[in-house]
């Protein structure tokens, strides 16, 4: 069977006492939260579970909190003493821990890169396993046809929940939206002023994209790519430039911006229809509804009779 590693996003507890850590193998340190006291996982075991990692400064390198989904991966044989896939193997569907992972072994023996924001000597880890799919004698085309009806649920409940996490955004942001027959929500936070564009007019428009928990995918503007981690040197901030109408983003985004005049702010809040659907892109997973932030710069009108290419599509 091949390696089986698959991220979709998922959810963690947090650190609160995170004191009187036990010594595993290595230079692991662990505390155990809850104990089930099932059977452990195996090498071979497919795990869904929920994650957060923290420097030992209590900065959150990556939450799956944050995506709203499990991450999922197939336990591997440990690379070092005390990793990750130790960590796991002391767990059992049902447990929750925290474990404080050597950070100079990760980069030496795993690839992982250096974190920028710590000297300290660990990573700290908060896990929640929410599914084990013992692997045991199965044979693989069992296995993975146990591994396809568990992802297939997890999909589903994603599809029929979306609408209601939308709600309920909108209800804990108290938003008065605006909404469209195509399902786009809208705030207008800014009057602009002037025509709003028309299909083939180009909009010059300042954007932050969001999940629904305020977590950041992408910006044109670079304090704030910097200020939550997503800052790319390789590539300009400047306002996007695109033909509106023209298939050239996500549906939701060009419709939400051809409400809007120059000078105009404003809150999109796009159902995943309207975004990246069944399919999910680049770290979005398939049936997640965004939120952009948007400051509409400029519009250019198109010329008579000139046929505009689409932009790049928003990442």
């Amino acid at each position: 069977m091949k390696k089986l590693v698959i991220v979709l996003g998922l959810a963690v507890t947090g650190l609160a006492g995170c004191s009187n850590f036990e010594k595993g193998e290595g230079d692991m340190l662990y505390k155990i939260h809850t104990d089930k006291s099932g059977e452990t996982i195996k090498e071979g075991d497919f795990v869904a579970f929920k994650a957060i990692e923290k420097t030992e400064g209590d900065s959150v390198l990556y939450s799956s909190y944050d995506y709203d989904r499990p991450s999922l991966l197939v336990k591997e044989k440990s690379v070092f003493k005390g990793d990750l896939f130790a960590a796991l193997g002391l767990l059992s569907e049902g447990d929750s821990a925290t474990f404080k992972i050597n950070i100079d072994s990760m980069v030496q023996k795993m690839g992982r890169p250096q974190p920028s924001d710590t000297t300290k000597k660990y990573l700290v880890y908060t896990i929640k396993i929410d599914k084990v799919i013992p692997k045991g004698k199965l044979t693989d085309s069992l296995f993975r046809g146990k591994i396809d009806a568990f992802l297939k649920t997890e999909m589903d409940q994603a599809k029929t929940g979306e609408a209601n996490k939308v709600k309920a955004y909108v209800s804990a942001k108290s938003l008065k939206p605006t909404v469209t027959a195509s399902g786009l929500n809208y705030v207008v936070t800014t009057q602009g002023s002037g025509p709003k564009a028309n299909p083939g007019d180009t909009v010059l428009v300042n954007y932050t994209g969001m999940f629904l928990s305020g977590k950041v995918f992408d910006s044109s503007l670079a304090e704030v790519a910097k200020k939550n981690g997503t800052f790319n040197a390789q590539r300009p901030y400047e306002p996007l430039k695109l033909p509106v109408g023209m298939n050239g983003s996500i549906a939701g985004f060009e419709e939400g911006l051809m409400l809007l005049p120059k000078g105009a702010k404003a809150t999109l809040i796009l159902p995943s229809s309207l975004a990246y659907g069944e399919q999910g892109n680049q770290g979005i997973p398939p049936f997640t509804p965004l939120i952009f932030e948007v400051d509409v710069v400029n519009i250019i009108p198109a010329k008579a009779g000139s046929v505009l290419a689409p932009a790049p599509a928003l990442k």
